[in-house]
Parts: structure tokens; sequence; C-alpha cells
């Protein structure tokens, strides 16, 4: 087995562990059993994957606290998937998620303090992410009302936009809100898990947090879409054209061939992209 394998596989085991310690505790049915592991073969397929496309030989502390997470969310996944079927294990559902979203912080702080930040890490960490909301969201769904999917869902939406228009791809300015906004995603969709308000409020609560999200992915479109002009210039590598252009996004516009030639795959500044870096034809929203 080869070693840019063997974080993957290691998680793959990690998380039959935990579906059959879940199983022997609280009771796993079928459909626990076939959501859980078709996550957790996707989790090892998918890692692997971007591990070898990236060149990484093995993990690295930042991503194995990831991992960890990613396993959580496959339990999580797996008592949701089953509690169509019968009465779900909420409190231990709230624990796992809890957990879950602590080490969100973890894995960042471990990735600034080992000098590991990358690409694969960024990307690693944001599927996470977005695949717990979805889950919380079919989960809260039937009790508070179908339009909480638009929450879990508009992540894809935006992914699934930027395949269809091209002035949407392309990476983002690092913005410290987009990361605020996405974690008050996820605690509050626990909240209302955990039953820990008035139905009501619940319901207000998350209409506040989906507005949130709205505006903070509309920023994003707002931005993608009046920088296009500017980044398809600075991709195609027209001379001289970056530094009229680019005077109302930043201060300090490089030349087009240092733009390029630094990495930045769309020629724009930023003043920290340590933990966002993504190909031309892609999109990184961290």
């Amino acid at each position: 087995m080869s070693t840019v394998r063997t974080g993957p596989v290691i998680g793959l085991l990690a998380q039959i562990i935990l579906l059959a310690v879940l199983a022997e505790t609280v009771g796993l049915g079928a459909a626990g059993w076939v959501a859980g592991l078709a996550y957790g073969v996707a989790l090892c397929a998918l890692l692997g994957r971007g591990m070898s496309g990236a060149g990484a030989g093995a993990l690295s502390p930042a991503d194995r606290v990831t991992l960890s997470r990613a396993i959580l969310v496959g339990g999580v996944t797996a008592l949701a998937a089953d509690s169509f079927g019968r009465s779900a294990p909420i409190t231990l559902m709230v624990v796992l998620t809890s957990v879950a979203l602590a080490l969100d912080a973890v894995d960042g702080y471990t990735a600034r303090r080992t000098g590991t930040t990358s690409e694969l890490g960024a990307r690693f960490d944001m599927e996470i992410d977005s695949f717990l909301v979805l889950v919380l969201c079919l989960h809260v769904a039937p009790s508070v009302g179908g339009w909480v999917l638009a929450i879990g869902a508009m992540r894809y939406v935006f992914v699934a936009a930027s395949w269809v228009l091209g002035w949407m791809r392309g990476s983002l300015p690092p913005r410290y809100w987009r990361k605020v906004v996405a974690a008050i995603q996820g605690v509050v969709l626990t909240v209302a898990m955990g039953d820990a308000l008035p139905g009501p409020l619940t319901t207000v609560v998350l209409l506040a947090s989906l507005a949130l999200l709205v505006e903070s992915f509309g920023r994003d479109v707002a931005w993608l879409w009046t920088t296009r002009h500017l980044r398809h210039t600075v991709v195609h590598g027209a001379p001289g054209a970056l530094v009229h252009a680019s005077s109302p996004v930043s201060h300090s516009a490089p030349s087009t061939a240092a733009a390029l030639g630094s990495g930045r795959t769309d020629g724009l500044p930023w003043a920290d992209r340590q933990t966002v870096a993504v190909a031309r034809r892609g999109i990184a929203r961290v």
C-alpha cells in the first residue's frame, strides 16, 4: 500500500469502528449502516485522490484533525439517515456535532502552528463543513420546514453555478466574516437539532442564519461579477491591462507576469493567501 493512501484507509477503518460502536450502543439500522459506509468509502476515495493530486505523501497534523472531524461527521450522517425510520439519539448527535464543530478551530490552529497550511487542507476542511451543514439541514427539515434545506444547499448551488458561468470561476480574497458565517450555520443547526429553543424562536434564528448566508454568498458573487473582466485579462495575459483595471480592487496590483509567476491564479494580490490557492478552473470559498 502506498504512503499516499495510508491516511484515507485508516480513516475508513476508523469510520467503520465508529459505526460498529454506534450499532452496539444506541443501535444502527440498515439505513444508518448504508449511509455511514457510503460516506466512509467516498471520504477515503476522494481524500486519496486529493492527496495524489497534491503530491502529498502523508496527511499533515492539521489534516489528521480534519480527518477526525470527518469521521465524527460520518457518525452524525449515519444517525441522521437512521432517524427517518425511528427516533434518533438526539443527545449523542448533538455531542458528536459539537465536538466536530469545536475541532474546526483546532485544525486551523494546528496548520498555522506547524506551518502546514495547504490548498488540500483548506479544501478538505471546507468540504467537511459543507457536508455537515447539509446533513443537519436534512435532519431538521421535517420539523422546521423544507426551506431550511436552502442553508445546506447554498454552497453546492454556488459551485454548480461556477460550472455553468465562467465568470464565477476563480479564487476569492480571504474574508474572516465568511468563516464566521459558516461557523454560525453549524452552531444554529445544532441548537435546532437539540430543540434547545422554543419552536418559533428556532425558526427566527434559522431565518437569521440563512439571511447571513445569503449576504455572504451574495457578496462573493458580486465580487466575482465586478472583477470578471480584470480576472479574464490577467489569466489570458494582456500586458499592461492589469495596472489600470485593478485600481478599484487593490492598492498594490503587481504586473501581469509577476502575478501569474507568483502562483496567484487570478493575478490579484491578496494580503493573505496561505489558506486558499486554487487552479484557474477551480473555485474555493473558505
